[in-house]
């Protein structure tokens, strides 16, 4: 099988406002990617049907049926990372979304900018043979040779180190809950305790000396991002 290119993924925006969508699609198709829209939650369900997109961003507040019923729905239905849009900031509706299958959450006003660094986290992390060394931030993380530098300095990482941080890394800027770390990093059948991935987080702090956790930081109630 060939490997992907950016321009064979395709991107589903669904939101009822057509500047959003416009604003959205012109930014992505101008990066590349193929962009489809749909104006509410039944017209979205069909189209991520039709196409199978590789990503989804949903407006939660849409006409008739919410974002949370249409994330739900097409999760069911397909394999696709879905990042979510609200004008609400709030950690319970951020709870939500991720509770019920969203891969990120976005407040509205957003930055394009800030839009495109989430969807690439999502394609790094769904399609890394994209590319087998990858620049993030002051972090190079080659795949190939399964080592990760910091500041040009080779980490010492034991294998389930080495793919936490390989996770927090590709989704730079993106809460990431304990259980889907859990399910990435030690397999969706662990049986263990979840508290193993606040013992793992300490130990990748200390490798980069991390003290005041100003790249690994820690999201009450929710689990941990990097910002790098």
């Amino acid at each position: 099988m060939c490997p992907i290119t950016k321009e064979q993924i395709n991107i589903l925006v669904v939101d009822d406002e057509v500047s959003i969508i416009n604003f959205i699609k012109m930014g992505l198709e101008a990066e590349g990617y193929k962009v489809y829209e749909a104006y509410d939650g039944n017209e979205a369900i069909d189209l991520a049907q039709k196409i199978n997109p590789h990503i989804v961003i949903l407006d939660v507040m849409l006409p008739g049926m919410d974002g949370y019923e249409v994330c739900t729905r097409i999760k069911k239905l397909i394999k696709t990372s879905i990042i979510m849009l609200t004008a609400k900031d709030e950690v319970d509706d951020l709870v939500k979304g991720l509770d019920i299958g969203a891969d990120d959450y976005m407040s509205k006003p957003f930055s394009f900018k800030e839009l495109l660094a989430r969807i690439n986290a999502r394609v790094r992390n769904s399609f890394p043979e994209l590319s087998e060394v990858i620049n993030i931030g002051d972090f190079k993380v080659d795949d190939g040779a399964h080592e990760i530098t910091y500041k040009d300095k080779l980490l010492d990482l034991p294998p389930t180190q080495y793919n936490l941080l390989r996770f927090l890394l590709v989704n730079n800027g993106l809460v990431l809950s304990k259980s889907q770390i859990l399910e990435k990093v030690w397999g969706y059948d662990f049986s263990g305790d979840e508290n193993i991935v606040e013992v793992y987080i300490r130990y990748l702090r200390d490798k980069i000396e991390d003290k005041e956790h100003n790249i690994i930081k820690t999201v009450r109630g929710v689990g941990y991002k990097v910002v790098v």
